[in-house]
């Protein structure tokens, strides 16, 4: 449990009810594995002005649950933002994929969502 995500932020959020807690994974779960779809297209196709949108979108979740990539994230942001076509960004988005597919594989098993 929580080997790839951390609750605290979220518990201190919810003020640890048990009931929110829920409501947000449930919507972690029903939002990112969505969102990261687009993200991966995106940077596969170097459309930077939606990879810039949804790298943004994904960061107040990838902090709240700790996933240990915020920075990651934001230098991806970044490279859509700054439209860096000479920077390849393949290895830290690859670091960025394995870690929200982890969480979101955790957090379906922790709370026990198909």
């Amino acid at each position: 449990m929580e080997q790839h995500y951390k609750l605290d932020r979220v518990r201190e959020l919810a003020d640890n009810d048990q009931d929110f807690i829920n409501a947000l994974a449930l919507t972690f779960l029903e939002e990112v594995p969505e969102d990261l779809i687009v993200l991966k297209k995106a940077v596969a196709e170097k459309d930077y002005y939606n990879t810039y949108q949804m790298a943004h979108k994904l960061k107040p979740t990838v902090d709240l649950f700790e996933l240990g990539v915020l920075e990651d994230v934001i230098v991806v942001q970044d490279w859509g933002k700054l439209e860096q076509k000479d920077i390849d960004i393949t290895p830290i988005f690859d670091k960025v994929i394995v870690a929200i597919e982890s969480a979101v594989s955790e957090i379906k098993s922790d709370f026990d969502i198909s």
